[in-house]
């Protein structure tokens, strides 16, 4: 069913290759910028959404059922802010600070399709978070019409 491997077949198929060369960190590019460049204003407007979304979902649907969900759900959205944005600033061997406003209206910011202007760069980060929040809305809505 199966066959062991031995190292001399791998190394004839070519399949064992040298390991990679250790960097410091500071090299690696995944380590350069932790801020993920936005103003930290845009960010925290996406996950301003988010805990108005759960607001309106705990008070359209309030039980006392729900109180504990709603919690574990307001930690966790919490966590998934705090989280990123601590990591930004946790031992940088870079001194790279996050884009303030002006320089994010002023130059915008590269995407994977290319430079993005700061109007069109909020409209992307805020537009899903926007969208929950308004299906909070409507959900809760036809709730209590029905």
């Amino acid at each position: 069913m199966t066959d062991r491997f031995d190292k001399q077949m791998l190394l004839a198929r070519g399949e064992v290759v040298a390991p990679p060369q250790q960097a410091g960190m500071a090299e690696l590019p995944f380590c350069k910028d932790r801020n993920f460049g936005l103003p930290p204003a845009l960010l925290l407007g996406a996950f301003g959404f988010f805990f108005a979304y759960l607001a309106v979902m705990w008070v359209g649907f309030a039980a006392d059922g729900l109180v504990l969900p709603m919690v574990v759900n307001f930690i966790f959205v919490a966590a998934f802010a705090f989280v990123p944005a601590k990591w930004a600033t946790m031992k940088p061997e870079h001194k790279a600070k996050a884009l303030d406003w002006a320089a994010f209206r002023a130059r915008g910011i590269d995407t994977a399709t290319g430079p993005t202007p700061a109007g069109e760069a909020t409209t992307l980060v805020l537009l899903l978070p926007a969208c929950i929040f308004l299906w909070g809305i409507a959900t809760t809505t036809i709730a209590a019409l029905v």
